[in-house]
């Protein structure tokens, strides 16, 4: 087994079970070849046929005071870590010439979001539902195609905007799957947020690393690539307590605030 290798056949595999087994079976320990530049195959990522995949503005959103509306959200929440998983994988295969630490950093990561989606999944099968029942939406995963050669881009753009906001928004959703009596639900969510943490604080570190190497600005490089590539507005109010345990520092933080109060 090589790293590199084994990640990029857990992305092609269109059954979620697979995928997450490929993984975590993965060791902790395996050999990394950092040089393989792999042919980019098609049907990346496999998926299963369900999900059906629709705009964002026409995904349902239910209350969650009713059990439908728990597993609509719970649905969503499985959604984003499956393509969080397959993301995880991507910047393992694709991207050669790295230090072996970016590739075990990358395989925690992705063995993590392997374990969050299997907690969402069998709790959404306690709710007598299973992933797969109601359509979902697939903007971080276009993000990922849209840095697919870039991966200064992608570190930017993934974790450090589109997994960070989980870090803001995490704690209340779990607030108020608890307040509605899903106490299974909402301890899960906590264990995602505690993990994402450490995912964006890994993004963190080599997004930083890579503009030390090339004498880039962090913060004006950031600017310039989230207008590059049409990253999402960042909007508040951000968990900034959060964010700086994920490896944001104060001038970055600062410029967060001031673009929430613009």
């Amino acid at each position: 087994m090589e790293l590199r290798a084994a990640a990029l056949s857990a992305l092609l595999s269109s059954d979620t079970g697979v995928k997450c087994a490929i993984l975590r079976a993965i060791p902790d320990d395996v050999p990394i070849d950092t040089q393989q530049q792999f042919a980019i195959p098609d049907g990346i990522p496999g998926r299963p046929e369900k999900p059906e995949l629709i705009p964002p503005g026409q995904v349902g959103r239910r209350s969650m005071q009713t059990l439908e509306g728990r597993r609509i959200l719970i649905h969503a929440l499985a959604h984003i870590e499956m393509n969080a998983i397959n993301l995880a994988a991507d910047i393992l295969w694709r991207f050669a010439g790295m230090p072996e630490q970016f590739y075990r950093d990358w395989l925690k990561v992705a063995k993590e979001e392997a374990y969050h989606f299997q907690l969402l999944e069998a709790h959404l099968q306690a709710m007598d539902s299973y992933y797969g029942a109601y359509p979902a939406h697939n903007s971080l995963w276009e993000m990922a195609e849209k840095t697919r050669d870039d991966l200064l881009a992608r570190l930017a753009l993934v974790p450090r905007t589109l997994e960070a906001r989980g870090l803001d928004v995490t704690p209340g959703v779990s607030a108020k799957l608890a307040q509605a009596g899903d106490k299974a639900g909402a301890d899960i969510l906590m264990i995602i947020y505690r993990d994402e943490i450490g995912h964006v604080a890994i993004g963190n570190a080599w997004y930083k690393r890579l503009c030390d190497e090339q004498g880039l600005d962090v913060i004006a490089t950031y600017a310039r690539l989230a207008e590059q590539y049409a990253a999402p507005k960042l909007r508040g109010p951000f968990n900034l307590e959060a964010r700086r345990s994920a490896g944001f520092n104060e001038d970055e933080l600062n410029e967060l605030t001031a673009l929430h109060q613009a």
